[in-house]
């Protein structure tokens, strides 16, 4: 094969896009815990969908994800969302740009009330060129993983605005409880081959948050791992 020289492709930054550089999240309620009732707890999680939630529950978006589960914080919902590509009413727009936002909720149900515990949201805003603002394919995840009865919701997104071949960001939002765990970085992406055919990529760093540092080892482990498994950039995430 012939080889093929080092492909440069330069960054374009487009003043006309404002992307947000961090992300929005609310704790509305701190949730009391119960005694287990099972020394022996195992984390059954059930899929959901929109014809099974409590008529009080309200979110914005097309559902993704919606999953419900009983731990020792109680009767957990939780449902991922995400808007697509349009234009909203909530963005000053200086030029003929798109948006996109994604949110994620926890829920917990008693009885016949309902309360909100938590909200992730993330957006891309007034983009004149390609919009990247959506969860990763097949990283939601709800575990157990440190054995406590308490599961954690594991949430994995990209958000951009560019047009050209870059880095997106990536971020990968944990909760246990009411307790959040962030890492943040970049996804990686082929950038060219170098003249003995070798690829080049761009990005793929990342950082983790303080709660992931001092936290169970095997939270960040996990994190590390989920992020090394979906770091390179394939354009169908």
């Amino acid at each position: 094969m012939k080889k093929i020289a080092f492909l440069l492709i330069s960054v374009v930054f487009f003043s006309g896009c404002k992307e947000n550089k961090k992300e929005e999240t609310q704790t509305t309620t701190k949730t009391e815990l119960s005694k287990p009732e099972d020394k022996n707890f195992v984390l059954t999680v059930q899929k959901i969908d929109s014809t099974q939630f409590p008529a009080s529950i309200k979110y914005e978006g097309f559902v993704k994800n919606a999953v419900r589960w009983k731990d020792k914080a109680g009767d957990n919902i939780v449902i991922t969302t995400e808007t697509g590509y349009y234009t909203s009413k909530k963005f000053k727009h200086e030029s003929d740009g798109s948006d996109a936002e994604l949110f994620a909720y926890h829920f917990i149900v008693s009885g016949n009330e309902v309360k909100q515990t938590w909200k992730v949201y993330d957006y891309i805003s007034d983009c004149p060129v390609d919009i990247v603002a959506s969860f990763v394919k097949n990283t939601f995840q709800i575990t157990d993983l440190d054995k406590n009865g308490i599961a954690e919701t594991w949430l994995m997104y990209k958000k951009t605005c560019h047009g050209d071949v870059s880095p997106c960001d990536m971020k990968i939002i944990m909760y246990e409880g009411n307790q959040k765990y962030a890492m943040r970085g970049e996804s990686r992406v082929q950038v060219g081959v170098d003249d003995n055919g070798k690829k080049q990529f761009a990005g793929g760093e990342y950082k983790l948050d303080e709660n992931f540092k001092k936290g169970p080892k095997v939270f960040s482990e996990a994190a590390q791992k989920l992020w090394n498994d979906n770091v390179i950039e394939t354009w169908e995430n």
